[in-house]
C-alpha cells in the first residue's frame, strides 16, 4: 500500500476514534448532570473562586516555616487508596530516649490558605464535602487545593494542624500537644503496600515503624471495644470500569490491618481534639463545655427498638439483654453481633441492628458518640473534603493556638452550619448510594436470564429484596411473581410474607435462588423472580 494511502487510512482511524471519545465524553457529561439535578449537586467552581486561586501563594516562606513546629527531619508518610489524589492526612513515628514513642497525627491545614468569608470558603460552605461517586468525585475545594497545595505529597514541605503525642508501649497517650506545624512526608504508600509491609514484616525504618504502629492501633482498637464501641463492620463494593465507564468486575473491599491502623489514630485525634476543648480539663472563662464547638455525637438507640429486635431474635436462637447503661448496652449489641457471625441470621441481625440506631450528625450540643463510645469526640482529620473538620480547624486556632484571625464562633452560627454539614452529608450519601446502585444496574443489564445465589435482604408489601451474595447488588422480586396463584400476606412484624393457601414463608435472610428478568439502569432497577 502506498504511502498516501496509509497516511489517509490512518486520518481516517484518528477521526474515527476522536469521534467515539467525544461520543462517549458526551454521554458521561448528560449522566453527570442528570445526577446533579437529581440532587442538586454542585456543579463545577464559578470565575469567582477560580479567581482567588490565583493569589495563593505556591511555597512556603521562611517566615511561615519559623512559627510553626518543624517536623520534616522525622519519618513521615501517608496511607491511602491507590487512585487517590487528596492526601489529607500523615503519619510520623520516632522513637524517644525513654523508649515511648512520638507519634505525630498532621492533618492539611487547609484553613491557613482557605480564610472564612472567602468566594471560595462559601462555596465550600455550601457543598459541605466532597461526593464520591463511582466514576467520579465531585470535591467539596477545587482542585488546585485539595490535589495540589493542600495535599500531602510526598517528598514537599506541607502545612499541617497536628495533634503529637506521646505513647509508652501499651499505647497509653502519656501526654500530647496540638500545634502547627510543617511536614515532609517522605513516602506515599498505598492500603495495599503497607498491608504487603506488616505481613510480611521485613526490616528497615518504614516496615518497623509501621509494624510498631500496628501494634499500638490495635491496643487502641481493643481498648475502645472494651469500653463499649459497636463493631459495625461491612465489605465496600468496588468496580472496575471500562472507558467507556461501564463495569467491568466488582469486587469486595474488606478492612485490612493497615486500615484499621490509621483509622484508630485518626480516630485518637478527633477524640483529642473534642476533649481538650470540650471536656471538663478544658481551660479559661469559656470552659467546662461553654466553649461553643463543633461535635460529631450519636445518641442512644431508640430502646423500643432493642426490646423489639431482642423479642424477634429469640426465634433464630440468639438473645439481646437491655440495658439502661450505655457501656453495658453497647457491649450486649457487640456480644449479639459475634455471635451471628456467619449464620444464616447474620444480615438479618445487622440490618436490624442498624436500624435501631441513631444517625450520627454535627451539633454544638455534646451528647457524646454512643457507636465509638467516645464522650467527647469530633471530625478534625479530613479538611479537604469535609466542610465540618474546617470549622473545627478555625475553632482549634481560635481557643488553643489563640488565633487573631475572624472565626465564627457564635453558638446560633455555629448549630446552623451543623445542621446544614449534617444536611449535605446525608444528600451525599444517598447520592453515592445511587451511583452505586446505577452501576450494579448497568453489571446486571448484560445479564439477563441468568442465575444467581442471594439472601432476602428487605421484605414489604410489595415483593422480596434480594441481595446477590457475590456482588451485594439488590433486586426486587415483585409480590405477584413469587406464587401467583396464591394471595401473599404481609407480616410487618416478623419481616416476613406469607402464602396464604400453601403456607410457604419468604422471610428476612432466608437464601433464595433468582433469576434476572429485568434491568432499567435510568431508574437503577432489577427484577428477579424466584426459581
Amino acid at each position: 500500500m502506498r504511502t498516501k494511502d496509509l497516511i489517509a487510512k490512518r486520518q481516517r482511524r484518528e477521526r474515527k476514534q476522536a469521534r467515539a471519545e467525544r461520543n462517549t465524553m458526551e454521554k458521561r457529561n448528560i449522566e453527570e448532570n442528570t445526577y446533579k439535578e437529581s440532587y442538586q449537586l454542585p456543579k463545577d467552581f464559578d470565575e469567582k473562586v477560580l479567581k482567588e486561586l490565583k493569589h495563593l501563594p505556591t511555597s512556603i516562606s521562611n517566615e511561615e516555616v519559623l512559627r510553626r513546629r518543624d517536623m520534616r527531619n522525622i519519618l513521615t508518610f501517608t496511607i491511602d487508596p491507590d487512585d487517590a489524589k487528596d492526601f489529607d492526612d500523615a503519619l510520623s513515628f520516632q522513637i524517644l530516649d525513654t523508649g515511648n514513642y512520638q507519634i505525630g497525627i498532621h492533618i492539611a491545614d487547609v484553613t491557613h490558605y482557605v480564610q472564612e468569608g472567602t468566594a471560595v470558603d462559601e462555596e465550600a460552605y455550601q457543598r459541605g464535602t466532597s461526593i464520591y461517586l463511582v466514576d467520579r468525585v465531585i470535591p467539596m475545594l477545587p482542585e488546585r487545593l485539595c490535589n495540589e497545595l493542600c495535599s500531602l505529597r510526598p517528598n514537599e514541605d506541607k502545612l499541617c494542624m497536628s495533634v503529637i503525642v506521646e505513647m509508652d508501649q501499651h499505647a497509653k497517650v502519656i501526654r500530647h500537644k496540638i500545634c502547627r506545624t510543617v511536614i515532609r512526608s517522605n513516602h506515599r504508600l498505598t492500603y495495599q503496600q503497607a498491608q504487603t509491609m506488616l505481613e510480611e514484616a521485613k526490616g528497615g525504618e518504614l516496615p518497623e515503624a509501621l509494624q510498631t504502629l500496628n501494634r499500638l492501633a490495635k491496643q487502641l482498637r481493643t481498648k475502645r471495644f472494651e469500653h463499649g464501641a459497636i463493631n459495625f463492620e461491612t465489605p465496600e463494593v468496588r468496580f472496575h470500569l471500562n472507558e467507556e465507564g461501564y463495569p467491568t468486575d466488582i469486587i469486595f473491599a474488606h478492612s485490612t490491618d493497615a486500615n484499621h491502623l490509621i483509622e484508630e489514630f485518626m480516630l485518637l485525634a478527633n477524640r483529642i481534639i473534642a476533649k481538650e476543648i470540650g471536656g471538663k480539663e478544658a481551660k479559661g472563662n469559656e470552659a467546662k463545655g461553654e466553649r461553643p464547638f463543633v461535635y460529631r455525637v450519636h445518641d442512644v438507640p431508640d430502646p423500643e427498638k432493642l426490646v423489639k429486635l431482642g423479642n424477634f431474635i429469640r426465634q433464630f436462637g440468639f438473645h439481646l439483654r437491655t440495658s439502661t447503661k450505655r457501656s453495658v448496652q453497647n457491649k450486649h449489641i457487640n456480644s449479639l453481633l459475634d455471635s451471628c457471625q456467619g449464620t444464616n441470621s447474620q444480615m438479618l441481625i445487622e440490618t436490624l441492628t442498624i436500624r435501631a440506631m441513631a444517625k450520627a450528625v454535627y451539633s454544638t450540643s455534646n451528647i457524646g458518640h454512643y457507636g465509638l463510645a467516645f464522650p467527647y469526640y469530633t471530625h478534625f482529620t479530613s479538611p479537604i473534603r469535609r466542610y465540618p473538620d474546617m470549622m473545627v480547624h478555625r475553632l482549634v486556632a481560635r481557643y488553643l493556638l489563640q488565633s487573631k484571625s475572624p472565626c465564627r464562633h457564635d453558638k446560633e452560627v455555629l448549630e446552623e452550619a451543623c445542621v446544614h454539614c449534617s444536611d449535605t452529608e446525608q444528600m451525599a450519601q444517598s447520592a453515592e448510594r445511587d451511583s452505586i446502585k446505577e452501576m450494579q444496574a448497568k453489571w446486571m443489564s448484560n445479564r439477563i436470564g441468568e442465575e444467581f445465589d442471594g439472601v432476602i435482604s428487605g421484605v414489604t408489601e410489595f415483593g422480596l429484596f434480594v441481595q446477590l451474595s457475590d456482588t451485594l447488588t439488590e433486586g426486587l422480586v415483585p409480590i405477584r411473581t413469587i406464587e401467583p396463584h396464591d394471595y401473599m400476606q404481609y407480616d410487618e412484624d416478623n419481616y416476613c410474607l406469607i402464602a396464604a393457601r400453601s403456607g410457604n414463608t419468604y422471610t428476612l435472610s432466608d437464601n433464595v435462588r433468582v433469576r434476572v428478568t429485568k434491568v432499567d439502569v435510568e431508574r437503577k432497577k432489577i427484577d428477579f423472580e424466584l426459581v
